[in-house]
């Protein structure tokens, strides 16, 4: 049975800039880690990001919704992947806090300027 776990992150920035934050980050992510995984996909219908990660053996799904003021991220981990569960929650959180602090520089983001005193 999978074990789910439920990441939120909110935010100042609205749907757009965040979900421009978030897909940046899932790109970055992609690459960074493509000698990792055997597969990697992000779909995105609407503000909802449909990620699925396969590697050594078992595969990983996340919905990521992009909300005006949170972002959430619930992922299914497969049983044999559930003892690792607070170790990926502290790592996806800590991504999606990076992503959409105020002051990060994403290229697609008129409020990047901004900078955080």
């Amino acid at each position: 049975m999978p074990n789910a776990i439920t990441v939120t992150v909110p935010h100042n920035l609205g749907v757009e800039a965040a979900k421009a934050r978030v897909a940046e980050q899932l790109t970055k992510m992609q690459r960074d880690y493509v000698n990792m995984v055997a597969h990697s996909e992000v779909t995105w219908a609407g503000d909802v990001a449909t990620v699925r990660v396969s590697a050594l053996g078992q595969s990983v799904t996340a919905q990521v919704a992009v909300l005006n003021d949170l972002l959430r991220v619930d992922i299914q981990l497969p049983w044999l992947l559930a003892a690792l569960s607070g170790t990926v929650q502290q790592i996806i959180s800590r991504n999606a806090d990076e992503a959409l602090r105020i002051g990060h520089a994403s290229k697609d983001d008129p409020t990047a300027a901004r900078k955080t005193p």
